[in-house]
């Protein structure tokens, strides 16, 4: 599979967008874009544009990637002043759009995919999105028809918010955009912190941590016309696997991952690899150096002291030999104290743990040194890369009752990773939904009863996530009820320090395929990611290859939330009456715990971080 040549590239841009259409034919402003434009800076510190006609108002914020002219300029109009876009994102594939666009008469004046983007809709309609590779959200304006158009990417790469009100439609890149219109109150979206402090899931529906503020979903587009909103899926993943052929051997797997890697190289200038030392991030290094030939290859990496959780140094110094610019960053419990402010402003909404954190610096790491980085994310949803998978595939080998095999892949299991996890999560899968939630919610204690209470019955999770029949169900669900928040959290960090962040095991093509092979590819013996392993046999050293263990970019925060300057910060928030008031936690319970977590008795630094961002993101967004 190739799908380039040698042309010259210009993927211009990644940004922040925003913008308004008032239902009640009132003009737009310009400081009603502004305000949400400054609020989103840091996503295009280069470039800025406002669009006004009348009840319209669309605005943008740009990052540039290789072509810093005027060309990429946006709001984006056609020739005939018609059509207005703003777009963020990139269409990888766009040179090859572009020829099939001439080939049919139409002609782009600039280099720029936003050009190539806003000429395929004007051709094909909402059928150009099928021809899309890449990660996107885009809104499309036609002055004639005064209609409004909107799409976001297959797998949701690229944020896109939106409030929807009897007066009006707001629409932006990020949350705190939105909270700058003064329509618009902050509150709880109770069920969403429920799913949370449970679950430790968010964005699995349209909702978000406020209410009344709604994501455009993964695969999904819009239309407002008449002052109607109209939102379809436009990409069903669960259709296109049915139709999709399954990879024949190792070799043509690592044939599409290798042809991805290579679009999303596409850059003039210099590219890095976030390397955690696993096999996903590796991987997508080895085939760099490997097929590519990038000598000058930056790559970023959190470090932390041998022995510590999150540790990864070893694996990582296997590529000192090759790579001529490798970067390192040790975050440590004294750097998240002087970031989390900073830390939860970015993310908008609470995350269940510091894991995004070590993404975060590694971002501020890579920032000056490269704009554009890949990332090793979607490979575990494709590949079963977490160690609960086990307990899908242990659930699938039993309802059909293959039960030899199932004996002998727990016994492999045990045996590769000295581990009850996946067996445990078998016979959690098992389980009615009902009571899957109820030992979730109570499996701590620390929850009040009335909480518990009044968002058990609504929650999704145990049974669209949790209750999936298969371990191919439970991808493919994954795909549409858990990346999502994984991508939200690469795109805040990277974004964050003006850093674009590819995802090479996202591309389509590839994802498709994947899914569509059969369980073996994925599981066998014991061991998870069987089809990556061997495909990147001679290509990745065998200490990184044939490693069992699932770290990524992980924290020692067991250890962190023990030192004495957090546990200032932690004793002061449990302490507090605002803490108390919420209406969340049981204040006894979780100070009981604490103690016992700062005694070395437990290890529950998960949930303490979940306490600690709740409240810190509570005070910052809802309290003022």
């Amino acid at each position: 599979m190739v799908y380039f040549g040698k042309e010259s590239y210009k993927i211009d841009t990644m940004c922040g967008i925003c913008g308004r259409i008032n239902y009640n034919k009132q003009d737009v402003h310009s400081e009603d874009i502004q305000s949400m434009m400054d609020c989103m800076k840091y996503r295009g510190p280069d470039d800025e544009g406002v669009l006004l006609n009348n009840n319209v108002g669309l605005g943008f914020v740009r990052l540039s990637i290789i072509d810093l002219s005027a060309a990429g300029h946006q709001p984006m109009q056609d020739e005939s002043g018609r059509y207005v876009l703003v777009f963020n994102g990139e269409i990888y594939n766009y040179i090859e759009i572009r020829k099939e666009l001439t080939e049919v008469g139409i002609v782009c004046h600039t280099k720029t995919d936003s050009e190539v983007l806003l000429k395929a809709y004007m051709q094909w309609g909402e059928a150009c999105l099928d021809k899309f590779n890449g990660m996107f959200a885009f809104v499309i304006y036609d002055k004639q028809e005064d209609v409004l158009f909107g799409a976001r990417d297959r797998f949701g790469i690229k944020p896109f918010y939106y409030v929807q009100t009897n007066t009006c439609f707001i629409f932006a890149s990020e949350i705190p955009a939105l909270l700058k219109n003064e329509t618009i109150k902050a509150e709880v979206n109770h069920q969403v912190m429920f799913d949370f402090l449970v679950f430790n899931r968010t964005d699995q529906t349209e909702a978000t941590f406020f209410k009344g503020i709604y994501k455009l979903q993964h695969g999904h587009c819009f239309t407002i016309k008449n002052n109607q909103l109209e939102i379809k899926q436009w990409y069903n993943l669960k259709e296109k696997v049915k139709q999709a052929k399954p990879f024949l051997s190792a070799e043509e797997y690592r044939e599409y991952l290798s042809s991805s890697i290579g679009l999303r190289l596409r850059s003039d200038v210099p590219v890095g690899v976030c390397l955690s030392g696993g096999l996903d991030s590796s991987s997508i290094t080895s085939l760099i150096l490997r097929d590519f030939h990038k000598k000058d290859l930056n790559t970023f990496s959190a470090v932390y002291q041998p022995g510590e959780t999150g540790d990864e140094s070893h694996f990582i110094n296997e590529y000192r030999k090759e790579v001529q610019n490798m970067h390192f960053i040790q975050p440590t419990a004294d750097s998240l104290l002087k970031d989390i402010r900073d830390f939860v402003q970015i993310h908008a909404e609470p995350i269940p743990s510091t894991s995004p954190y070590a993404q975060y610096k590694v971002m501020q790491l890579a920032k000056g040194k490269v704009v554009v980085t890949l990332d090793g994310q979607g490979a575990d949803e494709q590949l079963a890369g977490y160690h609960y998978f086990y307990g899908f595939f242990f659930k699938d080998l039993f309802t059909s009752m293959a039960w030899l095999k199932l004996t002998k892949e727990m016994l492999a299991y045990y045996k590769q990773h000295k581990s009850w996890m996946g067996i445990q999560s078998f016979v959690y899968f098992m389980l009615p939904a009902s009571l899957r939630t109820r030992l979730r919610s109570n499996e701590y204690g620390y929850l009040t009863a009335s909480f518990v209470q009044a968002y058990t019955s609504n929650n999704t999770i145990a049974g669209n996530l949790y209750g999936s029949k298969n371990l191919n169900e439970a991808l493919l669900n994954h795909f549409e009820y858990k990346l999502e928040h994984l991508l939200k959290w690469g795109d805040r960090n990277s974004m964050a320090s003006s850093i674009e962040s590819r995802v090479p095991f996202l591309d389509y093509l590839l994802v498709e395929k994947t899914l569509a092979t059969p369980n073996t590819k994925k599981i066998e013996k014991g061991i998870t990611k069987s089809i990556l392993r061997e495909a990147m046999k001679g290509y990745l050293p065998d200490m990184i290859r044939q490693r069992k263990d699932k770290v990524g970019f992980e924290t020692p925060q067991e250890t962190w939330f023990r030192f004495p300057a957090f546990q200032a910060l932690i004793n002061d928030i449990i302490s507090s009456e605002s803490f108390r008031n919420r209406g969340y936690f049981n204040v006894d319970k979780v100070k009981s715990l604490y103690q016992e977590h700062v005694e070395g008795k437990i290890n529950i630094s998960k949930e303490i971080w979940k306490w600690i961002h709740t409240e810190l993101w509570c005070r910052e967004f809802i309290d003022v």
